[in-house]
């Protein structure tokens, strides 16, 4: 055997035992994680799904409310008990499984006023369960939702097994390709060939080898770089998806709830009619949700164009007040607005009227019936500035920083009853920025907001 080949072959079996380390090692972390992952995804639907229940039932306590929340939850994995404060079983979608009534002591013993998770040892537990209090007028008690464990337990199960077959057959592969490929001297190019498919395939975690300064070394940064790239782009998609996808379902689950009251027969004719406008409510939340999605989509495309011209500020602020005002009256509301002095504004037109709109919007959402908003504008320093000040709700000092990124909503118990969808807020700094603008915000909680915008 000559040196050459001496060296490659301790260079295979170094590789393999720091690979075999190194996959041990990531593999008990990978399987950990994902488990505690699925598992907190499970507590977090389970949640999300007594929280959803829970509301229904502060907004509209009634029979049929609490029979339609049983019927929605009639399936094998999901159950559902209602008490109230005595702990006596209201309903539930089981009557006949006496294991659900076992938790009522731990709920009377706990008397939490918070939703939360009641029990969530899955693997010794037949169920885990959330806890919601719930109170309207007379009423009150609590919505109990449990979640069969045994799916739980065969994906852990099914995990544990699909890490084991992955770890001996990737200690098998290894074991093969390093033999024979730390033997061949254009190693380097056959990894950044691997590496290539890989991220064509959408596995965007790869790791090159140090290389020499030369043209091959170059290849393997620019490689590296766009992997990580793609590996940013791919998480950031994923968790704004994910946003979306938690946006969307709710409004979606009122508005599958009340139509399937609504069309009941036995309803008389005013509680459908309010039930339909509560269905209208959700829908122009969710239009106005897609249409704050396609400013931003056209924006990450860069599919909008700015088209800076010059205009007179006092012409462009009463057009907008004509195209605002009606929705203030219908809420009386004061809308005033003050140019000091008229003057030149250089921007775009229509997306400055855009973003003027959106504030005054978002002015309009968080404001109480009787209160003012005032809309201003001068010029500073050979700069176009415009304000927007209003009387509403204000935002917390320590969250201020966090408005403008996209999906954020302050308090999203409170923006959920004001209306608010958290990507307005977003599409306004978008467009400041196009134009080379800056957005400033000073607020007080319970005062009132002012958002200045500077071109």
């Amino acid at each position: 055997m000559s040196i050459l080949n001496k060296i490659s072959t301790k260079l295979a079996l170094y590789f393999f035992a720091a690979v075999l380390i190194l996959e041990l090692f990531l593999m008990f972390y990978l399987h950990r994680n994902i488990i505690h992952s699925r598992v907190d995804e499970e507590f977090s639907r389970l949640l999300a799904n007594g929280e959803n229940h829970r509301d229904v039932l502060i907004e509209n306590y009634s029979e049929s409310t609490i029979k339609h929340i049983v019927l929605m939850e009639n399936n094998n994995d999901r159950e559902v008990m209602i008490i109230n404060n005595e702990g006596v079983v209201i309903s539930s979608s089981d009557e006949n499984n006496p294991t659900l009534e076992k938790y009522v002591p731990l709920v009377m013993k706990s008397k939490s006023k918070t939703d939360r998770i009641l029990v969530s040892d899955y693997k010794d537990s037949p169920y885990i369960v959330s806890l919601h209090p719930y109170q309207n007028g007379e009423h009150s008690g609590y919505v109990l939702m449990y979640q069969s464990t045994n799916s739980i337990n065969r994906m852990v199960n099914e995990l544990t097994m699909h890490f084991g077959l992955a770890g001996a057959t990737s200690v098998v592969i290894i074991l093969i390709i390093y033999g024979l490929l730390s033997k061949v001297l254009t190693r380097p190019l056959i990894i950044m060939k691997e590496a290539t498919e890989k991220l064509s395939k959408g596995d965007f975690k790869v790791t090159l080898p140090y290389a020499s300064k030369d043209e091959l070394g170059e290849l393997a940064v620019a490689i590296q770089k766009l992997a990580k790239d793609l590996e940013r782009l791919k998480k950031e998609r994923n968790e704004f998806l994910a946003s979306i996808s938690h946006e969307l379902s709710t409004p979606l689950t009122y508005l599958i709830g009340y139509a399937k009251v609504a069309m009941r027969k036995d309803l008389n004719e005013k509680e459908r009619d309010r039930y339909l406008s509560i269905i209208a409510e959700e829908a122009d939340g969710m239009k106005d949700l897609v249409k704050d999605l396609l400013d931003l989509a056209r924006i990450d495309e860069n599919s909008f164009t700015v088209n800076k011209e010059y205009f007179w500020s006092q012409p462009f602020l009463d057009n907008i007040y004509k195209l605002v005002e009606p929705s203030f009256l219908n809420k009386e509301l004061k809308l005033k607005t003050e140019s000091k002095k008229n003057f030149q504004i250089y921007a775009d037109p229509l997306r400055l009227q855009q973003i003027v709109i959106n504030l005054l919007d978002n002015a309009m959402k968080y404001s109480d019936y009787g209160k003012e908003v005032r809309l201003e504008a001068y010029s500073l320093n050979g700069r176009a500035v415009i304000s927007v000040s209003d009387e509403g709700i204000g935002i917390p000092s320590d969250e201020i920083e966090f408005i403008f990124d996209r999906l954020y909503r302050v308090e999203k118990s409170r923006s959920r009853t004001y209306g608010g969808s958290g990507i307005g807020l977003s599409v306004v700094k978008e467009l400041v920025e196009a134009h080379g603008g800056t957005i400033e915000v000073e607020s007080k909680l319970g005062k009132g907001s002012t958002f200045k915008i500077m071109i």
